[in-house]
């Protein structure tokens, strides 16, 4: 299993300096992002689902700050969305998603 972690600095700004195109020379199995700063409703996730990924995601509930998300080919056994930390869960710090079997998505 392929992973990869990578602090975007905001998701539609990496988007449009070709973050998709990256995607779909099948980068990792499992990308992890942190600072995306945008809810999930803010973005085309078509363009991500036909890179091959599914995507989960922890947005911060002020609008434009930190977030993070995961894009995965592999299907999780369980998403865990923060933890129980009230600042931490505010500010969409902690997405965890759990691996036991690895079920292949898009092989």
């Amino acid at each position: 299993m392929r992973i990869i972690t990578y602090n975007v600095n905001g998701i539609r700004a990496a988007i449009k300096k070709g973050f998709i195109d990256w995607l779909k020379t099948n980068p990792a199995d499992v990308i992890c992002l942190q600072e995306i700063k945008a809810n999930k409703k803010d973005i085309d996730l078509n363009l991500i689902e036909d890179a091959g990924y599914r995507s989960y995601w922890f947005s911060a509930q002020k609008k434009g700050y930190s977030g993070v998300a995961i894009l995965s080919k592999l299907l999780p056994d369980n998403v865990e969305y923060g933890h129980g930390i009230k600042q931490s869960d505010f500010e969409g710090r902690v997405l965890r998603a759990d691996f036991k079997d690895i079920t292949i998505i898009n092989a």
